[in-house]
Formats: C-alpha cells, structure tokens, sequence
C-alpha cells in the first residue's frame, strides 16, 4: 500500500517527519557505506557574489566586530600584542546551501502534520516544526548523478526530470534507494552556474530539477532527506500548473527536508555514489530553515 502522505504515521504530534526513519541501527549501517574515509564538503561559500542568491532575500554578509585595532580585551587584563578577532554574520535562513524546515512551505494553509500555517508568527517564528526539531541527522547517502548518467555537463535549463530518469540513473550506477536514505541530485546546474560567473556572465534565472512524478517515486521508497545542486529541488520556472508542487509532496505531505544549492561536483568526479551523509542545522527557535554545510564522507 503506497502512503499519500505522512502525517500521523509519527504521531499526531510529529515535527521531525521522515528524520524518524534514520534510527540508530540504520545510522550505524550508514557508517558502513565509508570506503576510502575522505571527507566531501558539500556546500558553497557564504559569499555575497558568485553563489546563487535570490534577489528578494539579499546576501550574507560578514562585518568585523572585533579587531586587532580595538583591544577590547584589554579590560580583561590582555596585554596589547595579543587579542582576538570576531564577525557578526547577516544572512537569510535560506541564503546559499540550505535546509528547509518543515515550516517552510505550506499548501491550503497548512504545514506538514497537518500544523495550521496561521501559527507562524512574524516575530516568534513557527511554533511547532522550526529547524531546531530537525538538530543535527547522519545516514546513509545517495548521489545520483543525472548529468554523468546522461552524458552531458549539465542537464539544459527546462528538462524535467522524470522516476523513469531516477530509476534509470541509480541501476546504471549500481545502487539501490532505501528507506533512510538521504539522496542528493546532481543536475550540473550548478557547475553551469560557477562557470557562467567565472566568464563574467550573468546566469540565467532557469534551472533542471525534477518534477512530482518523480518526487513521489522517492517518496514511496521512504527516503529521510532530498537534496540537490539546484536552487529549488524542482524545476524553475515551476511547470505549468504546479508551483510548488515538489515542495507540496516533500515537505507538506511526506515531511522530507530539502536541502538545496548543495556541491556535488566532486562526488561525481570520485564516482563516490554511496557515503556517510553528516548535516547539522543552527538550531534557531521557530527558524524556517537554515545555512548548512553538509559532510559526505566516502
């Protein structure tokens, strides 16, 4: 029997979602999947410029709050010559390589678990589902490089990617989608994105990802957490009548996170397509989602 979504299955009261699945027996078989033991980062620079950003939400940004120049430990009895440096980070949730909450998105004015969206507040944030209830999660992870397995650099700006595309990619790799999995997407969207910068273009807006045909093929194999080296999971411009529809099935139904804007260039160069997939989120009461860096170690 094929689930339409998730809620309840946890319990009523449920904010974690398909991070249910990833046990401590199916951690521990996840750290089996280590080979060589090198350690992937997979995020991009918290940059202000040359990482994709969306306008409406601005970019990071570091100021210094303490210098060389201040010696504003001096009170503390620290002689001149030596001091501390500090910053203060400015940034959206969702600025670079990110998590969504489960927060994040809603459809017919609810969350996942069925939580009414109108309980998310302006100033305290979400009261239930904020990033803080997803913490830090370790499994096994999955990268299924849809542009090595088509042949080409990256895949072209309005292709969707279909389950027949995802089933395809994974038997020509050699693995197989379990429940817990953390499976990661590689369109080459990405590596098409730093090289327009690099060229001193401007890259366009467009982007691959995969539509909800696809979604729900990953669903229904009960994976713990999507993400991919896209903006947005799914395609932009969103297809014709589905806007938001990734998010709607991921997030909203099945209560899977997202992890987008990921690096995973040199995975697929190591051919490392099985690994132990690290990830923790600042903890941030009521936040909608947060700046990650996750680990795949192969």
């Amino acid at each position: 029997m094929v689930r339409e979504n998730n809620w309840g299955r946890w319990g009523e009261d449920d904010e974690r979602g398909t991070l249910n699945l990833l046990t401590d027996d199916v951690v521990l078989d996840a750290a089996r999947s280590c080979r060589t033991g090198k350690v992937y980062r997979l995020s991009l620079p918290l940059a202000r410029t040359g990482v994709p950003l969306a306008a409406y939400r601005g970019g990071p940004q570091r100021l210094s709050l303490l210098t060389e120049r201040d010696n504003l430990l001096a009170v503390a009895g620290v002689p001149d010559e030596d001091g501390a440096c500090e910053d203060v980070l400015i940034l959206p949730s969702h600025s670079v390589t990110h998590i969504d909450a489960l927060c994040h998105a809603y459809h017919e004015g609810t969350f996942y678990n069925g939580f009414p969206a109108s309980e998310f507040e302006p100033y305290a944030g979400a009261k239930r589902l904020g990033i803080e209830k997803l913490a830090g999660f370790a499994g096994r992870g999955v990268l299924l490089d849809l542009a090595g397995f088509l042949g080409v650099r990256w895949l072209e700006s309005d292709h969707l990617v279909g389950a027949a595309e995802l089933a395809d990619c994974a038997q020509a790799q050699g693995v197989e989608i379990r429940a817990g999995d953390v499976v990661l997407l590689r369109t080459g969207w990405q590596d098409r994105f730093l090289e327009e910068v690099a060229r001193g273009e401007t890259p366009g807006h467009a982007q691959p990802g995969i539509g909800v045909e696809a979604a729900r093929y990953l669903a229904e194999r009960d994976i713990a957490a999507l993400g991919a080296d896209n903006s947005g999971i799914e395609p932009i411009p969103f297809p014709a009548g589905q806007p938001l529809a990734v998010h709607i099935e991921m997030l909203i139904r099945r209560g899977t996170p997202l992890i987008e804007n990921m690096m995973l260039r040199e995975l697929a160069a190591d051919g490392c397509h099985e690994f132990l997939f690290v990830l923790g989120a600042l903890p941030v009461p009521g936040a909608t989602g947060s700046p990650v860096n996750p680990i795949a170690i192969g």
